[in-house]
């Protein structure tokens, strides 16, 4: 068992009423020089009692939710060129972050940090606008935390580091347990079991694993597991390995990064990461693998609540993972059921007027056939097969598009013929344009991925929104 031998560390992790407040600049010096320091200094920052506020009245009402939303998505490139890979959009009308934001609130799970870095101007727009619906006089809270160099004076260096820089926000909100999540997974899954797992095993740390071919190790980390489901080992993305999951022979558990931590445990374990230079200050290369040996660290199995006879969890931090996980849910019987009525995906919607289809001659007829078709849309005498259509997107005369993803605001002109493409947000094609049918001849004009994927942006601008030629002359 985990054992506080310094007691001004112990005192810190403890919580206690409103006492003196503590920049945590302060705080990996003080640790280090902690006999030199007396007891109060090592407190937390608390605003307010639990007598004076009551909490959200549910099992998660002891957990704080950080949600991972700062990475520079480099391998999805170029959709984050402008903008932050949570806010790619999914399914037509949602954004990537929707999905896990669902769980969250599907597991009533009510306070939840969103950490971001990049290009984060949309996310913020949309976590605004669109995710401003739980009670804040409940202690409720979806809130955005920017990069405030309060412990550090470097931007995120890792995962571990970027929930370090945030310490201060963690301690104020004085949860018991702390859930790290990651803001680009496609999946399904109720926090509050392996809430109640993680306490039934009595852990001071559980990570979420996903079985999983034993073929595909080299793509996941790989968890080394006991049969009482205690962590002793991870091998990171292995090209082959003896390891095998506990809950089937057949298969092996490869780390989801969704980790649910003891806060009174977390607190210490950043402290100590963020004075080692040596640490890349990841969870899942540094602050895991370094706890097997000291604390409780068990994995919690996977419980899909897409109800589906395969397990689904995606990682869209590439474009071909992107693209297929858009696919996925096209289909005649989606693989990802965005339909499920007990569990909703919930996003923010503009208003649009309803999708239509229009021209019934021959030869010019308005159709789309296994495909998702947003509010706004307009098929006007084109052919739509097997795509996903974001809202406001038009499709006209004697066009064919086939197996692609069109975002907001996008025109494809006349006799346009179209496959496996990406096509960005406020992107007109013109008259006569063909995509996907010349790998060499789209790589000349647009950005084409090993699979053969060709994804299609609008020219650099200054400004999110396209603005008219004269914006800068105009009086």
């Amino acid at each position: 068992m985990r054992k506080h031998s310094d007691p001004e560390l112990a005192a810190f992790v403890r919580i206690r009423p409103r006492s003196v407040l503590l920049s945590l600049s302060v705080l990996p010096s003080t640790v280090r020089n902690a006999s030199a320091a007396g007891p109060e200094r090592l407190m937390w920052p608390v605003a307010i009692t639990g007598q004076q506020f009551k909490k959200p009245g549910n099992a998660m009402k002891d957990t704080l939710g950080v949600l991972l939303a700062g990475g520079a998505g480099e391998r999805l490139y170029p959709l984050t060129r402008d903008r932050a890979k949570p806010a790619v959009t999914f399914g037509g009308q949602y954004r990537i972050i929707d999905i896990t934001l669902s769980n969250c609130v599907n597991s009533d799970l009510r306070r939840v940090y969103i950490l971001t870095q990049y290009k984060a101007l949309s996310l913020n727009r949309h976590i605004r606008e669109g995710w401003n619906i739980v009670a804040r006089e409940m202690g409720e809270f979806v809130e955005i935390l920017p990069p405030m160099k309060r412990v550090s004076e470097n931007w995120y260096m890792g995962t571990a580091d970027a929930v370090y820089q945030n310490i201060y926000s963690i301690g104020s909100e004085q949860p018991k347990h702390v859930l790290i999540l990651s803001g680009d997974h496609i999946y399904k899954m109720d926090y509050g079991k392996m809430l109640e797992e993680h306490r039934h095993s009595a852990a001071d740390v559980t990570l979420a694993t996903i079985q999983i071919e034993p073929d595909e190790s080299f793509r996941f980390g790989v968890v080394d597991i006991d049969r009482d489901h205690r962590v002793n080992g991870f091998q990171e993305k292995p090209k082959e390995t003896s390891l095998r999951s506990p809950w089937n022979s057949d298969k092996i558990s490869a780390s989801m990064g969704i980790y649910l931590f003891n806060t009174d445990v977390l607190i210490p374990v950043l402290l100590k990461d963020a004075e080692d230079p040596k640490s890349s200050h990841d969870f899942g290369k540094d602050i895991l693998p370094k706890m097997v040996d000291e604390y409780r660290v068990y994995a919690y199995d996977f419980v899909d609540e897409n109800k589906k006879e395969a397990l689904y969890w995606r990682d869209v931090g590439t474009l071909e993972a992107y693209y297929e996980a858009n696919m996925d849910i096209v289909a005649v019987s989606p693989v990802f059921n965005l339909y499920d009525e007990d569990w909703p995906i919930r996003t923010h919607q503009r208003q649009y007027p309803p999708a239509k289809f229009v021209f019934a001659e021959s030869g010019r007829t308005g159709t789309a056939l296994d495909s998702i078709v947003s509010a706004g849309c307009i098929v006007s005498g084109g052919s739509v097969k097997n795509c996903i259509l974001s809202p406001d997107v038009r499709v006209n005369s004697y066009s064919e598009v086939d197996s692609s993803i069109l975002f907001s605001h996008v025109n494809v002109g006349r006799h346009c013929r179209i496959q496996r493409a990406i096509i960005d947000r406020d992107v007109h094609i013109p008259e006569g344009t063909t995509i996907g049918f010349d790998a060499e001849a789209d790589r000349q004009r647009y950005f084409v991925t090993e699979g053969g994927i060709t994804v299609v942006t609008r020219d650099y601008s200054l400004f999110e929104n396209p603005v008219p030629v004269d914006y800068f002359t105009s009086e």
